[in-house]
């Protein structure tokens, strides 16, 4: 399949928009990171952005948990490597949750 080609005009905006979604989901990483934000949160009022981000990235954003853990959680979750957060079903929302919400 080819890629229609795009004007200098959709080319800019494509690339405005790419720059977007990139600055949006890095805000979403740090706020996870200094955490300003709980995966819980997260889930329950998502945007586009974070929607199309690998599982795995919120994971490693997440204090304490680095690639290592993220793959092992992956794993006994049974959750794909390559799944997306808007392809979570309601249990693997669920048992994310429950296996990552804070000791009190």
């Amino acid at each position: 399949m080819t890629v229609p080609p795009l004007t200098t005009e959709e080319r800019r905006a494509a690339l405005a928009k790419a720059a977007l979604v990139r600055r949006e989901r890095a805000e979403v990483r740090e706020a996870l990171k200094r955490g300003r934000l709980s995966l819980g949160e997260l889930l329950a009022a998502e945007s586009d952005a974070v929607r199309k981000m690998p599982v795995r990235a919120l994971l490693e954003s997440l204090p304490g948990v680095g690639k290592a853990r993220a793959a092992r959680l992956l794993h006994e979750l049974e959750i794909s490597e390559s799944r997306r957060v808007r392809g979570l079903g309601v249990q693997q929302r669920e048992r994310l949750l429950e296996r990552l919400a804070p000791q009190g």
